[in-house]
């Protein structure tokens, strides 16, 4: 399995040889160096972890001194302490997944947050245009845990899957996939390939 760590710089588009339009999201993508290889004779299980450096924010050390903005563990065995992941293990074509954190969109009521057709605008309805409604039952006589009401909206781990891999540039460490993928830009993404 091949995987990166980056950040999202925004979308964009190309056009392809008929001349359509592609949608295309622009990620920073590592170089990610290996800080750890971990097996399953001293840890129990086979991951590797790499850090992916960002200057501009809290910094994480590792063993060694090295400074890192995050650290990310991968299940793989294919590495070892001291390798470099950089945007040269994928190829324009490659299918991948792209994770990441959604843009968080603070406290909401259900109308946004659930998409509530809310009451009606006429016969009395006074000021409760955008009201949950009822929220309890005969019984049991309680709010029933996962009930959709208002609370905080977004800023969850969120998988796109299915995003083909349109350019890549070595130099820039730079890659465009097809499509949009979570986060606001500059959040952190984990690109992996698909099986």
């Amino acid at each position: 399995m091949k995987f990166i760590l980056g950040t999202k710089i925004g979308m964009s588009q190309v056009f392809d040889e008929k001349g359509n339009v592609i949608p295309i999201t622009l990620i920073e993508a590592g170089p990610c160096p290996v800080t750890q290889a971990k097996t399953k004779d001293k840890d129990g299980y086979e991951a590797v972890q790499i850090g992916f450096v960002d200057k501009n924010k809290h910094i994480k050390k590792t063993e060694k001194g090295k400074e890192f903005k995050y650290l990310k563990e991968f299940d793989s065995a294919d590495y070892k302490a001291g390798d470099k992941i950089d945007v040269s293990i994928f190829q324009e074509g490659d299918m991948v997944k792209v994770a990441g954190m959604t843009k968080g969109k603070g406290f909401a009521g259900a109308v946004k947050r659930w998409g509530f057709h809310g009451r009606p605008k006429t016969h009395g309805t006074k000021h409760e245009l955008r009201q949950v409604g009822s929220i309890g039952s005969t019984f049991p006589e309680r709010v029933v845990k996962g009930k959709k009401m208002p609370g905080r909206m977004g800023f969850r781990r969120k998988t796109i899957k299915n995003l083909k891999i349109v350019k890549v540039d070595l130099e820039n460490n730079l890659i465009a996939v097809r499509g949009a993928v979570p986060g606001r830009t500059g959040s952190l993404l984990e690109i992996r390939s698909i099986k």
